[in-house]
């Protein structure tokens, strides 16, 4: 979480919401990181998460990120919570809730739905208190 956090610094101090995101692989190396470039790139898919999971299926060759965690510091939205899963990634880990657009048990609960072929481990609240601070401060400032 600390490298997620490192990565949504990044963003902030480049104008983006403070998001960062880090996929670790099977054996818990680092296989890619990703922070919100959406501004940046004019994307608005250019989300931390489904950047940090582009570049891991780049690095791994495969589409499918089975056995990988995923570490972000802010609840994964609904977008993001569907390239988690179409990903198959089996464990997300977060930091602060995001009770406007969380889909990982705050506002929707795709990750852990049923109903999809599909169910991830979700563990929140890792370093919640910075990833919140991060985001605070960056609003604040917007204000």
């Amino acid at each position: 979480m600390r490298l997620a956090l490192t990565e949504a610094e990044r963003a902030a101090t480049l104008g983006e919401i403070p998001v960062g995101a880090v996929v670790l692989g099977p054996d818990g190396a680092v296989l890619a990181t990703g922070r919100n470039e959406r501004e940046e790139s004019g994307d608005p898919t250019a989300h931390a998460e489904v950047l940090a999971i582009r570049r891991a299926a780049t690095a791994l060759g495969d589409r499918i990120l089975d056995g990988c965690t995923l570490v972000v510091t802010l609840e994964p939205c609904v977008m993001c919570a569907g390239t988690i899963q179409a990903a198959r990634i089996p464990v997300v880990v977060f930091g602060a809730w995001d009770e406007k657009a969380g889909a990982a048990g705050s506002l929707y609960d795709v990750l852990r739905d049923r109903r999809l072929p599909h169910r991830c481990e979700v563990t929140s609240g890792v370093l919640a208190e910075e990833s919140v601070a991060l985001l605070e401060a960056f609003f604040a400032a917007k204000r």
